[in-house]
């Protein structure tokens, strides 16, 4: 593995087969960033596969011949990987949290809601139909004490035609159309804005993780440029360079008294800024994920709302409806002394000899209304995709590792720059003795 790593990190292959030990190097490194780079595009991102293909082909030929090209382009990749695990690493772990719950957990929401919705509008249209259903109730009624009026014997005010003329609507299609139109205007809307927020996260989600790539990519660059050119940047360890350079001038006690200022890279130890940063770190991850759960938490409520609604609908009990007709008219003419002692004027108007009454009517008529029916059509519930809970379990796992892991990170890109850069981690050993020198006569 040294000596791999030698023939990557050498700024010009040696010989024959240092350079095809390099070029199978940066072919298999190709392979691997260029599967992951397709998977991360077609699955993450969602891009259609020709896209994916085509841009994972052309990243990874672009990749190869840099590699194996530039040497310092080799440098900023291997960086690359090490800051993979600092906080732009934890963006693009994040992004894809966040996609996989937009993706997964909101459209099983909106589902669940238009179940909910479909129960409503299932009970809505049934109860709408049983209530036009017990006017029919009033018609019958009507034409019963019609029949009864008409039974009345008074002569020359007999009814010509006792039945009431009532208007029914017992045509229900226009109730059941507007319902219709009011469920299909509802349901529209859920998909626009289900469709709103599906490509609203996906452009954000794509738009934030191609800025962290590449600003991963610029911080990678701007670590080694700063390497490079400033000697004071990131030189506060205690390296085997620095301890042999200390120990060949007889000055190891200048890494002794300096132990509290200075870290050596390999040590778990660390100062008061990194605890510092990884704390607030960790509290932002937090928000994030308790924000991530709620959403979660509302998957699962709505599905146990719409599952509940959907079992207990069948289950509402039929409201029985009485129509109590009660009618009784008395009619008398009492017949004056005078008049009732002239036949002729009781012969002209005979309803003055006598005293009629119409019979009595008193009836009850039963109905009842129904809530919901078999013939509606409500799509069952979608449970939670529990894999979800999962998956974003093992990420945020590992973002919380990376919370830890960024100062190693950070570490790492010291080394790995110190490695392909020899010459100039030999100045900037001799500059960090020269330092310690000078404070240790100082004090």
């Amino acid at each position: 593995v040294l000596d791999l790593w030698s023939v990557y990190s050498k700024p010009v292959p040696a010989n024959t087969r240092e350079l095809w030990a390099l070029f199978l190097q940066c072919s298999c490194i190709t392979a691997v960033v260029g599967g992951l780079f397709y998977n991360w595009m077609f699955a993450s991102l969602e891009y259609s596969r020709q896209l994916s293909t085509a841009i994972a082909v052309s990243f990874s030929l672009l990749l190869l011949l840099t590699l194996f090209l530039v040497h310092p382009a080799r440098c900023v990749f291997s960086i690359i990987m090490p800051t993979l695990g600092t906080k732009q690493g934890r963006k693009l772990l994040l992004s894809t949290c966040i996609m996989i719950v937009a993706v997964n957990v909101t459209p099983n929401i909106i589902s669940n809601i238009k179940a909910i919705l479909q129960v409503i509008e299932c009970i809505c249209k049934n109860s709408s139909e049983s209530l036009l259903n017990s006017t029919a109730l009033l018609g019958e009624a009507s034409w019963e004490l019609g029949d009864v009026i008409q039974t009345v014997d008074i002569s020359a005010l007999r009814p010509k035609n006792g039945h009431f003329k009532f208007a029914l609507l017992t045509n229900s299609t226009f109730v059941n159309q507007q319902m219709h139109l009011a469920g299909e205007k509802i349901r529209k809307n859920f998909l626009a804005v289900e469709a709103l927020v599906k490509t609203s996260v996906q452009a954000g989600n794509r738009l934030v993780a191609g800025f962290s790539v590449l600003y991963l990519c610029f911080e990678s660059i701007w670590y080694l440029k700063n390497y490079l050119t400033n000697l004071r940047f990131d030189n506060f360890y205690i390296t085997k360079k620095l301890e042999r350079l200390a120990t060949d001038r007889k000055a190891a006690h200048l890494l002794t008294g300096s132990s509290k200022r200075f870290l050596r890279p390999t040590g778990p130890k660390l100062s008061r800024e990194e605890a510092m940063l990884c704390l607030t770190q960790t509290m932002f991850l937090t928000v994030v994920l308790m924000l991530m759960l709620v959403i979660i938490a509302m998957d699962h409520f709505a599905f146990s709302t719409a599952d509940t609604a959907l079992r207990n609908v069948a289950l509402f009990s039929v409201v029985p409806v009485t129509l109590n007709i009660k009618y009784s008219v008395s009619t008398s003419f009492p017949c004056p002394a005078k008049i009732r002692a002239l036949p002729f004027f009781q012969k002209l108007f005979p309803f003055f000899s006598a005293e009629s009454s119409i019979q009595d009517f008193e009836k009850s008529y039963h109905h009842n209304l129904h809530f919901s029916s078999a013939h509606c059509k409500i799509n069952p519930p979608r449970p939670p995709n529990n894999s979800v809970v999962l998956v974003v379990g093992l990420l945020y796992c590992i973002i919380y590792a990376t919370v830890f892991l960024e100062t190693y990170a950070h570490r790492s890109c010291r080394k790995i720059a110190a490695s392909f850069f020899e010459s100039q981690e030999e100045k900037r050993t001799h500059y960090l003795y020269d330092k310690l020198s000078r404070k240790h006569e100082e004090e």
